[in-house]
């Protein structure tokens, strides 16, 4: 290879600086990859590598640096890390090589650009410690600010149902992390960076409220150190850090999440479909995002709950002003996200007009809720800080339709700098001089094709054509040659040329300073722009609860501390949408921790079963975060946790059968449920053979009904009809099933809810349904009525009869069931251990 010319030996240097990076190398109006970056990046952006100039041997590859972000949300959303290398002294002005410098580092979990990011949704990266048993946990979004930490003992189900409801882009750890393998299983869409211990930057600020928890503050400090080395600046828009207390919110483990749908759907994972979906009509992206964090985290303070529900009832009863006040907030920018903008230096011209338009309307929006008189709605008003001076400075600065770069001129309305006024009259003057004098050498020399022209290499030209070159006088000096034109200049017009392009560019550079002053403006508030951002979050949140209750026929429910759930002429708030309201059968409910412990509920498929247990669960969470609820009225007792252990799915990544799913929900469920809690339990047991399921199935109603071990709130659906029976056996159990209407060997569903156990499952009927052959259907119906009679397929006589079946052998497993549970392990010897064993397996043998 030839010898490497400086501005490459100057690219390998940095490049050794940002080895897990793709480096854009800024190159006059282009950002350029070589060597390996270059074939990486051409793959990647889908775009020409070639060679440089004069040494084919190392590969090129480049964007232009306006369309810069284009390429870059590609290189991100593929989970490059991606370094930004700027020229940080003036060509012009150097001598030798341009001084280049990373500038930032940009990757998944520290994007700031709203057109890289989803507008409602957070982009959090996230950062893990360990210690012993313990583990902590940190969370920022780094494009507004938002900070989240905990501590706790190690615990994988809760870690990852943090994980789950944060989503994270991106995952940073330390080298030694004992979860790295577990965390490359959970998330193909998260990147997770490993973090050498001996790279950790120190940092002592914002950290009063951390200190009491070592654990977590070793993530926080990571992550505060990881931000700080990719950013290159400092962290203004840090300036709260929130602990996220498991005694104010309700922890949704992931099946919860998952089975509920409460932010997008099984099926498709999308958020069409889901409660969020119903819920968000935030009319700012601020809103949004703060609306998603309620959804996934319901209060469990009953003071806290009813503040939010007391509000919504004000603007419920006040629709024209929240109307007003929606209207308001939609013409409100993300403030969150210009805020950071600000902070980081990348703010631009339009995001400043935002940012004033955005900060006008606050006068009006304090008003409006001061009108209302509500002490909450008051205490909000008073809390928006009125930026007048800062609007003032912004409107008077910056033209209402500036261009996006802020070194192109184009910025700063006439007024607003007497030096610059004069700089641009100049300018123009200059302008207006060279169509006279265009006029004047035309008249004077008779060549009418003359013209004036420029560019950059060359500045300001007389251009004459090769057939008039005969009548250029001699006071024209020649400047360049053309094929077909001659090029001159004048002494005149050499002269002017100076005058207007020394304009130009100190027009460029005053209006670039004059941009740079008005976002210091905007810096120097930065706390109070974060502080109305917050406020305007949560009065759309607000407002939208109000609105849609309005639209949707929801009521305020009474939260209490009770433990009862009595609900009302309930109703699903995701499938009234998706079908036509007065189609939707209501049904009412009631739970407590007393004598409607557990409701066993019964019925064919597709008649309902489900729903109705979601839409009691939804209408819990929907409670407890304030919002109004879609039933006739509701009373609900406060719920720490809600579980659910609903379909049947295979964990092919992780090896796990349909029946161990099911079985390690059930585990978490069983271990981690209080009295409080609120348990959704659809067809346990249904993964494996009818004995052992049934078994289970009643193992685990048994365990959960149990006030001394359990006495959970719990709505359990089962096609076992024969765990009905236990109703009679123990007190707290009520049996429901869906009422079906049977006509004619034709069944139809009328999803109410009615007292009683159901002692057919129509599968059939269902079948038939479905559209499963006629055939089929006929031959089905045979063989069961020869097993309703005690005959086999084959039309003999069964050996043993249903009853017999679900009588003798199902007690048998149950005297089992009751010998393991009494087995005391702790104090057991391995040859008792061993003839217990055969005394089991000589049981299960007679059978």
């Amino acid at each position: 290879m030839a010898k490497l010319t400086p501005m490459i030996q100057q690219y390998i240097d940095i490049k050794e600086q940002y080895k897990d990076c793709l480096l854009l190398f800024r190159v006059g109006d282009f950002y350029e990859m070589f060597f390996e970056d270059a074939v990486i990046g051409a793959k990647a952006l889908e775009i020409a590598l070639t060679a440089r100039d004069g040494d084919k041997n190392i590969p090129l590859a480049g964007v232009p640096y306006h369309s810069l972000d284009s390429y870059l949300g590609k290189l991100i959303k593929k989970g490059f890390k991606v370094a930004i290398c700027e020229q940080v002294e003036d060509p012009k002005e150097c001598k030798g090589i341009v001084k280049r410098e990373v500038v930032r580092v940009i990757t998944p979990g520290t994007v700031t650009d709203e057109n890289l990011l989803e507008s409602k949704d957070n982009n959090f990266i996230c950062s893990i410690s360990t210690y012993s048993n313990k583990y902590g946990l940190s969370l920022l979004d780094n494009s507004t600010g938002e900070f989240f930490f905990t501590e706790g003992k190690i615990d994988l189900n809760g870690i990852f149902s943090l994980l789950v409801k944060y989503n994270p882009a991106e995952i940073i750890v330390f080298d030694d992390n004992p979860f790295l393998e577990k965390l490359n299983l959970l998330n193909a869409n998260i990147s997770i960076y490993e973090i050498k211990k001996e790279n950790l930057t120190q940092f002592n600020q914002l950290l009063s409220n951390v200190n009491n928890y070592p654990i977590a503050l070793k993530a926080v400090e990571l992550l505060l150190s990881y931000i700080m080395d990719t950013q290159k600046s400092q962290l203004k828009h840090i300036n709260h850090i929130y602990f996220i207390n498991s005694q104010e919110y309700m922890a949704l483990d992931y099946s919860t999440i998952r089975n509920l749908e409460i932010t997008t759907t099984i099926k498709d994972n999308k958020k069409e479909g889901s409660l969020l979906w119903v819920l968000d009509k935030t009319k700012s992206p601020m809103g949004g995002r703060k609306l998603k964090q309620w959804i996934l985290n319901p209060l469990l303070q009953q003071d806290k709950i009813n503040y939010r529900l007391d509000i919504v009832e004000k603007l419920y009863n006040n629709l024209y002003t929240t109307e007003k006040l929606s209207k308001l907030i939609d013409s409100i920018y993300d403030l969150e996200r210009i805020g950071t903008k600000i902070v980081y230096n990348t703010v631009n011209p339009k995001d400043l007009v935002a940012l004033k338009t955005s900060l006008s309307k606050l006068p009006l929006i304090k008003d409006s809720l001061l009108q209302l008189d509500h002490p909450s709605l008051n205490d909000l008003a008073n809390k928006i800080v009125l930026l007048d001076d800062l609007v003032d400075i912004i409107d008077k600065g910056i033209v209402d339709n500036p261009p996006t770069h802020v070194k192109e001129g184009g910025i700063i309305k006439k007024g607003f700098n007497e030096e610059l006024d004069k700089l641009k009259y100049t300018a123009e003057n200059g302008r207006k001089w060279l169509g006279e004098y265009e006029h004047k050498l035309k008249s004077e020399t008779g060549i009418k094709t003359l013209k004036i022209g420029y560019n950059k290499v060359f500045g300001y030209y007389i251009e004459v054509t090769r057939t008039n070159t005969h009548l250029v006088p001699e006071s024209f000096q020649r400047k360049q040659t053309l094929a077909n034109a001659e090029r001159y200049f004048t002494a005149e017009l050499k002269e002017y040329e100076e005058l207007i392009l020394g304009a130009a560019d100190k027009i460029i550079q005053l209006e670039y300073n004059l941009f740079c002053d008005i976002r210091q403006a905007a810096l120097d508030k930065i706390n109070e722009i974060q502080k109305n951002s917050e406020i305007i979050a949560e009065l759309d949140c607000y407002c939208t609860f109000a609105i849609i209750a309005s639209e949707n026929n929801y009521t305020k429910p009474i939260v209490d501390t009770s433990d009862e759930i009595i609900i009302k002429a309930g109703r699903h708030p995701v499938i009234e949408q998706m079908i036509a309201k007065e189609n939707f059968i209501s049904n009412d409910t009631l739970m407590d921790c007393r004598e409607n412990r557990m409701l066993i509920i019964t019925g064919p498929n597709m008649a309902g079963k489900s729903t109705y247990m979601r839409q009691v669960a939804l209408i819990t969470l929907m409670a407890q975060i304030g919002s109004f609820v879609p039933a006739k009225s509701a009373k609900i007792g406060i719920v720490d946790r809600i579980f659910t252990r609903v379909g049947a799915s295979d964990d092919l990544s992780s090896g796990q059968s349909t029946f161990m799913v099911e079985m390690n929900e059930l585990a978490n469920i069983l271990k981690n449920a209080t009295k409080k809690s609120l348990i959704i339990l659809d067809e346990v047991g249904r993964g494996t053979s009818t004995f052992d399921g049934m078994s289970i199935a009643q193992g685990a109603v048994e365990y959960i009904l149990n006030p001394d071990i359990l006495g959970a709130k719990t709505l359990f659906a089962t096609h076992y009809h024969q765990l009905t029976s236990l109703e009679e056996k123990y007190s707290g159990i009520k049996n429901y099933s869906i009422a079906v209407k049977e006509e004619n060997d034709q069944i139809t569903f009328l999803h109410s809810i009615i007292p009683g156990g159901s002692d057919k499952s129509y599968g059939i009927q269902v079948a038939k349904l479905a559209g499963v052959p006629s055939q089929v259907i006929r031959r089905a119906k045979e063989i069961l009525h020869q097993l309703e009679n005690g005959y086999d397929s084959n039309n003999q006589v069964a050996t043993t009869k249903d009853e017999d079946l679900f009588s003798h052998a199902f007690e048998d497993y149950l005297v089992i069931i009751e010998e393991l549970k009494d087995l005391d392990l702790n104090n057991i010897t391995p040859i008792e251990a061993m003839m217990f064993l055969s005394s089991i397996k000589k049981k299960l043998e007679r059978r």
